[in-house]
């Protein structure tokens, strides 16, 4: 469970990273003929933030079991 939960971080380190980069570049977004605003981004890099810190907390919080003899 532990590399999970740290796995889990990284992406959404990743994803926030991307969506901060989008933000501060303007890259241009379009899903389906829809152009996707910045102020999207916004919110998707406030949330993929919280849940990158959500799991780096737990990750730092939960100890690693003693391997099996």
């Amino acid at each position: 469970m532990r590399i999970y939960v740290l796995v889990s971080g990284l992406v959404f380190d990743a994803i926030t990273a991307l969506q901060v980069a989008r933000l501060l570049l303007g890259w241009p977004v379009s899903v389906a003929g829809f152009v996707v605003p910045l102020w999207a981004s916004a919110i998707a890099a406030v949330v993929a933030g919280s849940l990158a810190v959500w799991a780096m907390r737990l990750y730092m919080q939960t100890r690693p079991r003693p391997a099996a003899v």
